[in-house]
């Protein structure tokens, strides 16, 4: 993780290709350090050195759990493949975008019903602007899925499943791309999940027919894929038709099943007689004996053909096809409902991830959404890994995880049962694969944690080797010596004039230098232009070169995150507390409606509509939050208050405010009154 990484992707050789109009493959791909922002591991696992084989081969520089990203999925994918995942994963499920990605890229939500801005000449509200709008021509979402899905299949083990999760409009699109990158002969279904019940989108004055189905296409990346099969109950009808015996002694329903053995010779059957019959039989002498002591071989008519009894009890089922219609759609009352727009059943996802992995194997969803897959991998004993760009998904998600969890956990401090009935060691679940996960930012650092970790992680993105022997300069680029501003403050010529005091301590130094900055004064460009002046040619004595990490042409894509801040007014008024949110404002939605949106500029002109909720803690303790006023506008389309008036405490306390925006980041204001 020292040094800055190129990440190569093998080129797509499949048949038939698809052909867009800007179509690029991609070689190669650069790879983002990540930086951790959390850590759940509520029975100190991470801290205990796990040598079982199902960790074997796990990169040291992740904790042994469950792993969750925030970032762009490109940049997540290309990390993993740099940082020792290549050809690991067992099990990838993924639902993208079926026909926009802006509601999966970079979803921004504002309140608010005409908005607060409009395009000139149009008649889109900003929050039409931003959310579920088709504003990527079908060129781009070719091109965004194509690249994806290389990195996918670089990922993927020689003996892992993909599954993708796509609707019509866009799905034999990527059934063609699918061919391409996998090649046509790894194809191996196309499953047809029929997700509504009857009436569909079909409304008065409706001219389609009713959509009812999703298709999900699976491939594989070589030949000996793993797979289960999986059963299906026999429908009331089958049993009625082909169950029609019953053992008169226990109730048990059973078939008929024929035992003689067609092929006869040629198959290498046996032949002998048995109850007066001579045929080629299905089973040895031996077997047939046995099987007729044990009353599962009889014969109905005096002379008959004997058949064998097959108990209904004992099937099971009917093998999997292709057409699902046996598992609903998240209902609105559903328990496993967290109102996530694409939230898929946990039974859906359980089904795939039990057809295409074993326990302990590892499961990657990279538009992770709600986080049904990392939430059901975790339920059956499978490692994963998730990732979404959608900070409001990450929360969800760890969310989910944390509840889960914490239910195994409990689950594995109860005392063991010395007594099971058959059944119950028949439905036991997989023991957990871990008991904890990590999250991490990949190009959306929040340099604040921690001065020595920001640097690393700025090393890193660069390929700065470290030095700690230097008490002055940080590393080494190249041949050149390197020396880190802190990240508190842009680039000053006092701090350039330091550089300058420690090269005349040093006058046998003759390397070049390079500073990093997370951005400079103009002063400072003059400093640099004066002091290089007579420093030209790759021989220079002292040169100075910076670093800008946001504009630098060549590594000024290392994205800092930027928290969001508000101006709150809070005043005692006699009895009453007084609180008034002046202004808010959140970078990183800023920063992604410019990005949303390339055929427009918005703008925001009231702060409210990026503001989700609104809570207010009169008798704040510094570590729990007690709500005695919450502000949740009843519709997407109202805005919060902004200005609250509360029954104020008679002793000293303190007042927290907690602003929370429409990508989950949360605010805290507080004031001692």
């Amino acid at each position: 993780m020292s040094e800055k990484k190129e990440v190569k992707i093998a080129a797509a050789k499949g048949r038939p290709m698809l052909t867009w109009v800007g179509k690029r493959p991609l070689r190669h791909v650069n790879a983002f350090p990540a930086q951790r922002v959390a850590t759940f591991d509520p029975s100190g696992e991470l801290v205990q050195n796990k040598l079982d084989a199902s960790w074997e081969g796990w990169p040291e520089y992740y904790p042994k759990g469950g792993l969750l990203f925030h970032g762009d999925n490109k940049e997540v994918l290309a990390h993993l493949l740099a940082n020792g995942f290549r050809g690991k994963v067992n099990l990838i499920y993924i639902d993208p975008p079926f026909d926009s990605g802006a509601d999966y890229v970079r979803k921004v939500q504002l309140r608010g019903v005409t908005g607060t801005a409009k395009i000139d000449g149009e008649t889109y509200t900003l929050g039409e602007q931003i959310q579920y709008t088709d504003i990527w021509a079908n060129d781009n979402y070719l091109q965004f899925m194509y690249e994806r899905l290389l990195l996918l299949k670089e990922l993927l083990a020689e003996n892992g499943l993909i599954f993708i999760h796509m609707d019509e409009s866009r799905g034999h699109y990527i059934k063609i791309l699918l061919d391409e990158i996998f090649n046509q002969e790894n194809y191996i279904n196309e499953i047809i999940w029929k997700r509504q019940t009857a009436h569909s989108d079909i409304g008065q004055g409706s001219k389609h027919l009713g959509r009812l189905h999703d298709s999900i296409f699976i491939y594989c990346k070589g030949s000996s894929y793993k797979w289960n099969n999986v059963y299906t109950r026999y429908s009331n009808e089958y049993i009625e038709n082909f169950y029609k015996y019953y053992d008169p002694e226990t109730g048990r329903r059973y078939r008929l099943s024929d035992i003689t053995a067609p092929g006869g010779r040629s198959k290498g059957n046996p032949y002998y007689e048995f109850l007066g019959v001579t045929r080629y039989w299905r089973f040895s002498k031996e077997r047939m004996d046995k099987l007729f002591k044990e009353g599962r071989i009889i014969q109905t008519n005096s002379g008959g053909v004997p058949s064998q009894k097959r108990y209904l009890d004992e099937m099971p089922g009917v093998p999997l096809q292709d057409i699902w219609d046996d598992i609903k759609p998240i209902q609105s009352q559903a328990l496993e409902r967290v109102d996530y727009p694409t939230q898929k059943s946990m039974k859906l996802i359980e089904r795939i991830i039990e057809i295409g992995s074993e326990p302990c194997d590892l499961v990657l969803d990279c538009f992770i959404g709600s986080g049904t897959t990392a939430a059901v991998a975790q339920k059956l004993g499978r490692r994963w890994i998730g990732c979404d760009i959608n900070k409001g998904a990450i929360q969800t998600t760890a969310k989910r995880l944390q509840s889960i969890i914490n239910e195994q956990v409990q689950e594995a401090h109860k005392p063991q049962q010395t007594e099971f009935s058959e059944m119950a060691d028949e439905d036991k679940k997989p023991e957990p694969a871990q008991l904890a996960f990590t999250n991490w930012r990949v190009n959306d650092y929040d340099l604040a944690i921690q001065h020595n970790e920001a640097v690393n992680l700025a090393c890193e993105h660069i390929g700065v080797q470290r030095t700690r022997s230097d008490g002055f300069f940080d590393g080494i680029l190249g041949k050149k010596l390197v020396k880190i501003i802190p990240f508190s403050h842009p680039l000053t010529p006092l701090d350039l004039e330091e550089i300058k005091k420690e090269l005349e301590a040093r006058p046998e130094e003759d390397r070049s230098i390079v500073v990093i900055c997370l951005g400079k004064e103009l002063v400072a460009d003059a400093w640099l232009e004066d002091w290089n002046r007579l420093r030209k040619g790759k021989d220079a004595v002292n040169r100075v070169d910076v670093i800008e990490l946001r504009t630098d042409p060549k590594y000024g894509n290392f994205i800092v995150h930027q928290p969001a801040t508000a101006k709150v007014n809070i005043q005692r008024a006699g009895d009453k507390i007084k609180v008034e949110i002046k202004d808010f404002i959140s970078p990183t939605i800023v920063e992604r409606l410019e990005m949303d949106t390339p055929l427009f500029k918005a703008k925001i002109t009231d702060w409210r509509s990026m503001v989700d909720y609104v809570m207010i803690d009169t008798a704040y303790n510094g570590q729990v939050f007690s709500v005695d006023l919450v502000d949740v506008p009843e519709k997407k389309s109202d805005l919060v208050s902004g200005v609250y008036e509360l029954p104020a405490p008679q002793k000293v306390t303190i007042i927290a405010v907690n602003i929370v925006d429409m990508l989950g980041e949360e605010v805290l204001i507080t004031k001692r009154l």
